[in-house]
């Protein structure tokens, strides 16, 4: 049986189908008792998407010219 650290250590070999099939079951057995595991399963699943819609939007210059400004500041102020 799989710990959490293991289940997400195989989410992507998993998805991709690159896992063998005794991996596979025993991820799956891990994630029918752990609903974390099933949870974080879902956003991880939803993330390419999300930052597809992210991405197909602009953000307005001013507030990138303040992020760019803010990162800058930041750069310059580490050790």
């Amino acid at each position: 049986m799989y710990t959490c650290k293991d289940s997400i250590n195989l989410l992507l070999d998993f998805l991709d189908g690159e896992l063998t099939p005794e991996d596979a079951q025993h991820l799956k057995e891990h994630l029918q008792g752990c609903a974390p595991c099933v949870d974080f399963l879902r956003t991880y699943k939803a993330t390419p998407g999300l930052c597809k819609r992210a991405m197909a939007h602009r953000m307005p210059q001013e507030m990138s010219s303040k992020l760019t400004e803010f990162l800058r500041s930041k750069i310059k102020s580490s050790p």
